[in-house]
């Protein structure tokens, strides 16, 4: 099969002038309709946004290759279109895109085409050959360009397999999450870097057709330097002990002689299988640097805990809402509104099982941390430490430092243990790791974190108690501040006690300010996903909508796995929004007399219309934060 076999003259465009990013995919899928290869224009069209959203495919140079494999192609095809003025595409260089081919490949097993559009990403990479395409003067002449090329020109996998029995000297495994077009224009990028660099390089390409040019043992055994320019999961154990650079597919298009002039230095981690971080589809951040390693390790705990908070948070809502809807809050003691989601029988059910659901969420975000840094001995000390955290004073920041110093502590003692005698350091990984290692993180979180933690929490409410007589709205601003700072912390926790503590002493008007700086987080991440969404990483976009109804049912933890992914940008956010909502509620005099509830016992509050006017100006403050603060997902 060849490209033009692929490529219909009705689905080229020699002079489309689109004028944003969306533009010139929705034209582009037009002309791919054109050819007849689609049976859903729409499925298809929201699977190439839904890849477009992953991560940009303007790979640079002028040149952007999006995609789509769906059953709504019926046959695989390209789409052309030359931009001879440009078109901002989001691309890795910010460079305009010239140049834009979409793919469209069947759902199918038959990966014939796959060799096909291969060939074609290889030769974008040709300077020469995109000048002729940007010069051709009708379709006819299109065609016969990429035809003469394609003629010439090998598949990358043909041409990287290796003919001689010399073994490389660098090696290199390249994979996107689709496998279509990065994949092999990275294997590129870095052949020809090692070409002029004067080095041997064997490639190893792992596509959607499967893994090409496999690495075997002989090669990796030889090899001073292994480059893994992937985002997709890759095969790490086979490089024990061999160093090993690490980053995304798009280094190895964009940064390739910076790589090759890295692996020839031996400017490289040596990689312990079972101690690196494995990796992840984390297109979010640069690689490469201490501070992607963190990151990584971050985004494990986090991705693991998501499914804890977003579960128990939507049942401990329904148990709200049913309470909401069967009691009178008016008629109730302020003893039985101190219950209020757990007074039916059924809303107690409800409540139980999502309150079991978070008591794992910590622990699980401490341990999957730790697993990340110092992998399977690590996970039982994450554990242990998120659990202090989780049932102390110190909160979802207590369980951050617990992971990573439950991650490093096993990485310690496992180089502490390589010194010992053969017999003791088999039996290290089930007696002397969990042993010692619990029983370190458990001192150190005993008597370090959560009595500095507890300190902090006793100072808060000090200060606290001495504002009461002060500016009302300046108390509000605070606490509600405060509900957003740490998110089931000691600074929450200490507004919160704070608040229920007033409604004893008959002053509502600060449990609502507390209730609803709990509430903005959640309700302007959730929002912020929908209208930022170059901020977020997929899995944050599918997760956020939820959030609405847990930042409506005042369950403020429902932020802790975005604050915990980028606190720097997002805990300030919320702070901000939350103390505008709380010293708005001050101003209006609102008032609350149950201590949770969210919009389910709205009923009784004092004031409200302006409540909610408060609710929606401080989310909506928020939510500009986000789109401010946090930077694009590159």
């Amino acid at each position: 099969m060849r490209i033009t076999d692929l490529l219909d003259k009705r689905s080229i465009n020699l002079n489309a002038s689109p004028k944003t990013k969306s533009e010139a995919l929705d034209m582009a899928v037009e002309l791919m309709a054109k050819s007849g290869k689609i049976d859903d224009i729409e499925s298809y069209r929201a699977k190439v946004y839904a890849r477009e959203e992953e991560s940009t495919t303007g790979v640079g140079e002028g040149i952007a290759i999006p995609h789509g494999k769906c059953s709504a192609v019926n046959a695989p095809g390209l789409a052309a279109m030359v931009i001879k003025d440009g078109v901002d595409f989001e691309s890795l260089d910010d460079e305009p895109v010239k140049i834009l081919f979409l793919i469209a490949a069947p759902d199918t097993k038959d990966n014939v085409h796959l060799d096909v559009l291969s060939k074609l990403s290889v030769l974008l990479m040709d300077e020469d050959f995109v000048a002729k395409l940007m010069q051709a003067g009708s379709p006819e002449e299109f065609l016969e360009i990429i035809d003469g090329a394609d003629e010439e020109a090998k598949s990358i996998d043909e041409r990287l397999e290796k003919e001689d029995d010399k073994p490389a000297k660098i090696l290199a495994v390249t994979s996107c999450p689709t496998g279509i077009a990065h994949t092999y224009m990275a294997a590129e990028g870095l052949e020809k870097a090692a070409a002029k660099a004067g080095c041997a390089i064997k490639i190893e390409t792992r596509g959607s057709g499967g893994a090409k040019n496999v690495l075997t043992d002989a090669d990796i055994e030889s090899a001073e330097c292994i480059i893994v320019a992937a985002d997709a999961q890759v095969p790490m154990e086979r490089f024990d002990g061999k160093k090993v650079i690490e980053c995304q597919v798009s280094d190895g298009i964009n940064k390739a002689d910076e790589l090759i002039k890295k692996a020839l230095a031996g400017d490289a981690p040596v990689y312990k299988s079972g101690t690196s971080e494995k990796k992840e589809n984390t297109s979010a951040k640069k690689s490469g640097g201490i501070g992607h390693k963190i990151y990584t390790q971050l985004m494990n705990g986090v991705s693991h805990m998501l499914p804890f908070v977003v579960g128990g948070g939507i049942l401990i809502a329904i148990a709200f809402l049913i309470d909401g809807l069967n009691v009178d809050m008016n008629a109730l003691s302020e003893a039985e509104r101190s219950n209020f989601g757990t007074i039916t029988p059924v809303a107690a059910l409800f409540k139980t099982i999502g309150g079991a659901a978070f008591g794992f969420m910590l622990p699980v975000l401490a341990g999957f941390i730790a697993m990340a840094i110092g992998d399977r001995p690590a996970l039982a000390l994450g554990f242990v430490g998120g659990y202090i955290a989780a049932n102390g004073k110190s909160g979802f920041l207590g369980a951050l430092v617990a992971g990573f110093a439950a991650g490093y502590l096993i990485v310690l003692l496992r180089k502490l243990c390589d010194k010992l005698p053969e017999a003791l350091e088999k039996i290290a990984p089930v007696l002397i790791y969990p042993v010692v290692g619990i029983l370190v993180i458990g001192l150190g979180m005993t008597f370090i974190i959560e009595p500095v933690m507890g300190g902090i929490n006793t100072g808060l409410n000090s200060f606290l108690a001495g504002m009461g007589s002060t500016s009302k709205v300046l108390l509000g601003f605070i606490l509600a501040a405060m509900m957003a700072i740490d998110m089931g912390g000691p600074f929450n926790k200490a507004a919160y006690v704070f608040g229920t503590a007033s409604i004893a002493a008959g002053n509502y008007d600060i449990m609502a300010a507390v209730m609803i700086g709990g509430m903005v987080p959640p309700c302007a991440i959730a929002l912020a996903t929908i209208l930022f969404k170059n901020k977020f990483t997929k899995e944050e976009r599918d997760a956020g909508p939820t959030n609405f109804i847990m930042g409506l049912a005042f369950i403020t933890e429902g932020a802790i796995p975005y604050a915990a992914a980028d606190p720097l940008h997002v805990i300030p956010a919320c702070i901000i929004g939350s103390g505008a909502a709380g010293a708005i509620s001050m101003f209006f005099k609102c008032t609350l007399m149950a201590p949770h509830g969210g919009i389910f016992v709205f009923p009784v509050v004092g004031n409200a219309i302006y409540y909610v006017i408060a609710l929606v100006v401080g989310t909506i403050i928020s939510t500009v934060c986000l789109g401010l603060f946090k930077k694009k997902i590159a």
